[in-house]
């Protein structure tokens, strides 16, 4: 995810507020968005989407492109379904009930404003009731049991080293910020953010009812508990190693790592079975310091910290004062954005999350046809041929090696669309009384259907998106890609467009949810899942040289002036871009292979291959999402996700006449 377009006009195209694009077909192709006057040798981001940057960001986006533009026609699809549920109706238990009645309780404003707190009442009661070490660690226990984060994460997994099992894992977390770093670093910028984000917490406890001396105090002990958890975590890079970060303990020994931590309270109150006899602990140095906390740090300063944590995690579900409040901070200082989302996008979120199979049903019926579907598999079949051809050309890898690597892509299975069996909703009772009620209620349904897991066979047909979710992913534990109905869209997919156009735009999706199986963290598991090393010493040293070469080269992308991109963060992402790209250009090659392909409107196959591949990421981001995406997300900002992958391709370079650069550099696939 070379040269630059000047910073300037970076930013101002980032910020500019002209009119907003008109409503208009979206192709993988468009003149409309080429700069002409920009040379594609130098910088083909600004080639491909020069005259995008001067188009507006709504005021509800922190950044806005091809992705949102997307994002808006599924949205539209989904409003139907939702606005049509709720005005008809269904019998109990029925998909029409579920749908209609969470979206008509989550739109009635009205009720929610009287509402106020009183749907939160029990938990503020517990959290009050705490008076031991003991008793802190079973309220956590039971918020992390209705789905509400605090303290840490809690979750089911298949076990990365045996995937035939399911088991539970701890890991870090119960931050407010959105990383550690956030806590640790003592530049400005971050100085400032933690004074603002001070500010929040006082705001949210005094709309909850504390004096503004009481939440001020209330604010201040939070910052420093979260402070202290922060410096006991890990940063993003350490926490990319699969291997530091897979540690299973029998049940019986975590109380020699945090002797202070009460874990069978927990245990007991989240509802994990007394039959599972050991856990993963993903940060066990974490562990120990939030037992030591436990019982050092005052129960007083526990039970604001975790008043604000229902807070934070119930503000979007509730009356508009707190709403308002969380977007002021997470929305308009973390992120740039001007104007909160309407309320209807918000809501269709909400139940995106808590019921989005059952709207997926009705999603696909309008958005995805069969047709479709059996295109973007054959487009599956050669990617995977094309991925095939490039571990063979890797004449750094040993024939070993290249052997277990056919073994792991030959057992690579792909998921298309949406799932083949629906998810079950029937336990989940949803009513049009209480929204965030509601919210609480799914999360929870949720929560007990994953340690339902536990002690079952893997489950490989569960799907962790729905099919109206714009994104895709790789999971190396069960080896398999999925790319939802959702990303399955014009411009990425349209089964009318031509194969360099779906090849060159799925470069980004096909190409790099497949090259993940294969960089820097994917490499390590092998073709049945498990966290195993299957690489040659040599080899594995040949795959550690060609992937710093790729961290420095992003390490040296500078984003904002003093702001560079962390190639190690970010390592795995870029591999995959990188990779991606070059997968998704052989797979065009052998799927045109025994057809004449002729210019259209004026571009050869191959330029239309990289120019859809460049128009699939046009985007405008704000400086505070760039930023906020620099220090806290793994992927690289928009405009290197384009620039990164061409920068070191001969047939792009060739398909654009380009000079031969004075540097080049080994691939890794």
């Amino acid at each position: 995810m070379k040269s630059f377009i000047p910073l300037a006009a970076v930013l101002a195209a980032a910020t500019v507020l002209s009119a907003q694009p008109p409503a208009r077909p979206i192709v993988g192709v468009d003149r409309a968005y080429i700069d002409p006057a920009a040379n594609p040798c130098k910088d083909f981001y600004a080639y491909a989407n020069g005259a995008f940057d001067q188009i507006a960001i709504p005021g509800e986006y922190a950044s806005y492109g091809v992705n949102q533009e997307i994002d808006e026609r599924n949205f539209a699809i989904v409003k139907a379904i939702l606005e049509n549920s709720a005005r008809t109706g269904g019998p109990q238990g029925s998909v029409a009930q579920r749908v209609g009645d969470f979206y008509a309780a989550g739109m009635d404003e009205a009720a929610i404003e009287m509402a106020g707190l009183t749907p939160l009442a029990p938990w503020f009661k517990e959290i009050a009731a705490i008076d031991s070490p003991a008793a802190l660690i079973g309220v956590i226990a039971r918020l992390q049991a209705q789905g509400l984060d605090a303290g840490f994460g809690f979750g089911v997994q298949v076990d990365e080293k045996d995937t035939t099992a399911m088991i539970a894992g701890f890991a870090q977390g119960g931050l407010g910020l959105p990383e550690r770093d956030y806590y640790t670093r003592a530049d400005e910028k971050s100085a400032e953010t933690r004074t603002a984000y001070r500010t929040h917490v006082a705001k949210m406890l005094e709309l909850a009812g504390d004096s503004p001396a009481d939440a001020a105090a209330g604010a201040e002990v939070v910052l420093a508990l979260e402070t202290k958890l922060a410096q006991a975590s890990r940063t993003l890079v350490e926490r990319r190693d699969p291997e530091k970060n897979y540690n299973k303990f029998e049940r019986t020994a975590l109380a020699k790592l945090a002797p202070d931590f009460a874990w069978e309270e927990f245990m007991t109150q989240a509802g994990l079975p007394a039959t599972e006899k050991t856990v993963i602990v993903g940060q066990p140095e974490f562990f120990t310091a939030l037992g030591g906390l436990s019982r050092r740090e005052p129960l007083a300063h526990w039970r604001t910290y975790l008043r604000w944590h229902l807070l934070h995690e119930t503000s979007d579900y509730l009356g508009a004062a707190f709403v308002n409040e969380s977007f002021a901070f997470y929305g308009k200082k973390l992120s740039g954005r001007t104007e909160l989302r309407p309320r209807w996008k918000r809501v269709l979120a909400a139940a995106d999350d808590a019921i989005g199979e059952d709207l997926g049903q009705l999603y696909v019926q309008t958005a995805f046809s069969p047709a479709a579907k059996a295109r973007a598999l054959e487009m599956v079949k050669f990617h995977l041929v094309a991925m095939r051809n490039r571990i063979r050309d890797a004449q750094w890898m040993s024939e070993a090696t290249k052997t277990q690597a056919y073994r792991k892509l030959d057992t690579m299975r792909s998921k298309i669309g949406y799932p083949d069996q629906w998810r079950d909703y029937s336990a989940l009772s949803l009513t049009r009384e209480s929204y965030v009620r509601n919210v609480l209620a799914a999360s929870a349904c949720e929560v007990r259907r994953q340690l339902a897991k536990l002690g079952q066979p893997v489950d490989r047909s569960d799907w962790f998106m729905t099919p109206q979710t714009n994104n895709a992913y790789y999971d190396p534990t069960l080896n398999e890609m999925c790319f939802p109905a959702g990303i399955l869209q014009p411009p990425f997919f349209d089964e009318q467009a031509d194969d360099a156009t779906n090849y060159g735009a799925l470069a980004s999706t096909i190409g790099h949810e497949l090259t993940h199986g294969f960089d820097d963290q994917g490499r390590q598991y092998d073709a049945d899942g498990n966290l195993k090393n299957w690489w040659t010493e040599a080899d594995a040293k040949g795959f550690e040289e060609r992937a710093e070469i790729v961290a420095k080269q992003y390490d040296a992308y500078e984003v904002l002036p003093g702001l560079a991109i962390n190639g190690h963060q970010t390592l795995g992402e870029n591999i995959a871009d990188i990779g991606g790209l070059r997968v998704s250009y052989e797979a065009f090659r052998l799927a045109t292979a025994h057809k004449r392909l002729a210019p259209v409107d004026g571009f050869t196959p191959d330029q239309r291959f990289f120019i859809a591949f460049a128009q699939g990421w046009r985007t405008n981001q704000r400086p505070e999402q760039l930023r906020l995406q620099v220090t806290s997300d793994v992927h690289s900002p928009i405009r290197w996700r384009v620039l990164g992958p061409v920068a070191n391709f001969p047939e792009f370079n060739a398909a654009f006449g380009c000079p031969e650069p004075a540097k080049t550099w080994p691939a890794i696939w």
